[in-house]
C-alpha cells in the first residue's frame, strides 16, 4: 500500500508555512476587528468637558483629557493655554511641550 502524501504526515501536509502576504492580511484583520468607535456623549457631559477646559483656561490650573483613540483612549495631564473656537481645538501644554487637541477628541476632563 502506498502512503499518500496529504496523509499520516506525509511530505506536504509536514510542510506547513504561512506566506509573508498571508501573516500580514491575518494581523490586519485582528487589529480592525479591536477598532473602536468614538462614544456619543450626552448634552451633561459635554458641559462638563466645557466648564472643566474653560477653568483650566482662566486659572492655569491642570487637568487631565482622556482623548478618543481608535485602539485605546489616551490620557493627558497639563494646562489648557488657548482656545479656537473656528477651528474647534485647544492648545494644551504638558510634559514641557504643547500640541493642538481637537475638542471632538475629547471624552472626558478631570481636574
Amino acid at each position: 500500500m502506498q502512503r499518500k502524501k496529504l496523509e499520516g504526515n506525509g511530505l506536504w501536509e509536514s510542510s506547513r508555512m504561512i506566506m509573508p502576504e498571508h501573516k500580514v492580511r491575518m494581523l490586519d484583520d485582528i487589529l480592525n476587528d479591536e477598532v473602536r468607535t468614538k462614544p456619543d456623549l450626552d448634552p451633561q457631559a459635554l458641559t462638563e468637558i466645557s466648564q472643566v477646559l474653560a477653568q483650566s483656561l482662566e486659572d492655569c490650573s491642570p487637568i487631565t483629557l482622556t482623548l478618543f483613540g481608535e485602539y485605546k483612549d489616551k490620557t493627558i495631564h497639563g494646562i489648557v493655554m488657548k482656545v479656537d473656537r473656528q477651528h474647534g481645538r485647544i492648545k494644551f501644554r504638558h510634559d514641557d511641550d504643547w500640541d493642538w487637541i481637537k475638542v471632538v477628541d475629547v471624552v472626558n476632563a478631570s481636574t
